[in-house]
């Protein structure tokens, strides 16, 4: 056993050093406050000018081609080879009059292929990346190194639609800019809280039933009914989640972790202060109950290197009954292949655990209105910034965002009341394409990208009243007063940070599978502790109080 988990654990770090911490955002983007005009993607608009800014009128005469660096959406990946095979992006150039060329890095490469590319020094018009979470140094350091545009007099000029959108929401404008003040890409933006929470605990609810089980609510309540499902459903891998490239990385989100009232991040403690979780005393009491769990079968015994086709196996096969993932891509896209198998098979959401019965989570899934994952940036050695403002511009404007949102009217769309409904060409493709395959072809709405996105997204994307439900039982967490909001910290800070957050990380991850997997003893968690004092934490820490204070008085 002990020699199998070794290979585990060698297994995994090599697959962490080889892939890229890249922040996937399979969440589902903005939501515009107002409700737009029904303008279809095609014919000519005209944006709306605040004073300074500079009115344009789509189609644009473009006798230029801009060129794009970006990853290939997840959900199409194994559908089309390239962003120039979508029709979404077919059809963004045609609506905006903008001839694009498309790079695209390898699948898990993003940041590595970054690195290449601006080492390079031939930089494409535009780059899709999350500065602020995985550029070192941050978005004012990719400013300085002269890779990225400093968007303000951009802005002023050339984006009227994003502009007015800021003004109008004060406190998104709070989130897409530096501490200086600095605006440097076109945000994705999620319009609408219940955009904001998309993911949670999954279970197999006919499970429940035949056993005459309640849904879990506490800790105590979830090992019993694993147990139940390992020995009485033949679940071989009860729960299951993607452990690539961090092990168990949705406990960043607080996944299980929060019982103890710890998550594997960075959050704010119910006295105020900032706290890192992996090294407090909850998160030992978290590693120590999943490692009884591992030790007793209840936890896929392959969890250390599992990625999302082994979690859709399991899924599939029903070796799997508890998982932690999204109401889309999740419930979404394994209900229809567990009802293949079994038709009285349900997926449901089921609350964060607690220790305690009746108690609220401590935290949970919830991202910010202003999600970095999709934001395009305008390089500074661009020689169409004007064009390329515009383009980027277009999916603030009320056309852009019925574009973005929904795709091209009569096509992936139709006007019902007043109401953008969804065509049959992506809910119930002819090919077979689960819908978030087909609407990732026609739209941007239920990922992400430089738009707002528009609750009626969810409201169809999710067409399953479990996959509502869920996002309404996620949603029930004391989250809100305990996650830290998207600070930033100074272009020296940050590549400080960055150094000790990769120590941190490398520790964690190690210490929660050497832990998991009983490599070592659960007590060797205070060693490790000590280990993260020894790489700096309390200074990590001390970056995170001075980029929240500076948030604060943005």
């Amino acid at each position: 056993m002990k020699r199998n988990s070794k290979k585990m654990f060698t297994m995994l770090v090599t697959t962490s050093l080889m892939g890229s911490l890249v922040v996937a955002c399979s969440s589902n983007s903005s939501t515009s406050t107002n409700s737009p005009s029904p303008a279809a993607s095609a014919g000519t608009t005209t944006t709306t000018t605040p004073s300074g800014a500079t009115a344009a009128t789509y189609p644009l005469k473009s006798d230029k081609t801009l060129t794009y660096w970006g990853e290939l959406p997840g959900n199409v990946t194994g559908v089309k080879a390239t962003h120039a095979d979508i029709p979404f992006f077919q059809n963004w150039q045609k609506v905006t009059g903008v001839p694009l060329k498309f790079t695209a890095p390898p699948t898990n490469q993003t940041t590595q292929s970054l690195n290449v590319l601006l080492a390079t020094g031939d930089l494409p018009d535009m780059i899709e990346y999350n500065w602020q979470g995985d550029f070192p140094g941050g978005p004012e350091k990719a400013i300085k190194d002269g890779y990225i545009l400093k968007l303000n007099d951009t802005i002023d000029k050339f984006a009227p639609n994003l502009k007015k959108y800021l003004k109008e929401h004060p406190d998104v404008d709070k989130q897409v800019k530096t501490d200086n003040g600095s605006y440097y890409v076109f945000p994705f933006i999620r319009g609408d809280d219940y955009l904001r929470v998309y993911q949670g605990p999954i279970i197999r609810k006919d499970w429940l039933d035949d056993l005459g089980l309640p849904v879990p609510q506490t800790i105590d309540d979830w090992y019993t009914t694993l147990k139940a499902f390992k020995e009485k459903k033949g679940a071989t891998a009860a729960f299951s989640v993607v452990s690539v490239p961090r092990p168990f990385q949705e406990s960043g989100n607080g996944a299980f972790a929060e019982a103890f009232n710890v998550v594997r991040d960075f959050y704010i403690d119910d006295s105020g202060a900032i706290k890192f979780g992996p090294a407090e005393k909850g998160f030992k009491d978290y590693l120590a109950t999943f490692h009884k769990w591992y030790a007793e079968g209840l936890i896929d015994k392959n969890f250390a290197t599992a990625d999302g086709k082994a979690l859709d196996a399991n899924m599939a096969s029903g070796a799997t009954g508890v998982t932690v993932a999204n109401a889309g891509g999740g419930i979404g896209k394994w209900q229809p292949l567990i009802t293949a198998k079994d038709p009285k098979g349900v997926l449901i959401g089921a609350p964060y655990p607690v220790l305690k019965k009746g108690d609220v989570p401590f935290y949970g899934q919830k991202d910010p209105a202003n999600a970095p994952g999709g934001s395009v940036a305008i390089t500074a050695s661009s020689k169409n910034i004007e064009t390329a403002a515009k383009l980027l511009d277009y999916g603030y404007s009320d056309a852009g965002h019925m574009f973005f949102n929904f795709g091209t009217e009569g096509t992936s769309y139709k006007m019902e009341n007043n109401y953008p409904k969804y065509t049959d060409l992506v809910m119930n493709n002819p090919d077979k394409l689960a819908p978030a395959q087909a609407l990732s072809l026609y739209i941007r709405g239920n990922y992400n990208g430089p738009f707002v996105q528009d609750k009626r997204y969810i409201e169809q994307y999710l067409a399953m009243q479990t996959q509502r439900d869920a996002v309404t039982t996620w949603s029930k967490t004391n989250v809100d007063k305990h996650k830290l909001p998207p600070i930033t910290a100074t272009p020296e800070e940050s590549t400080e940070l960055a150094k000790i957050m990769t120590d941190l990380n490398t520790l964690v991850d190690e210490m929660t599978l050497k832990i998991i997997l009983g490599t070592e003893p659960v007590d060797s968690f205070d060693k490790y502790v000590e280990k993260f004092n020894s790489v700096k934490l309390s200074r990590a820490i001390e970056i995170k109080k001075a980029s929240l204070d500076r948030y604060n008085k943005r």
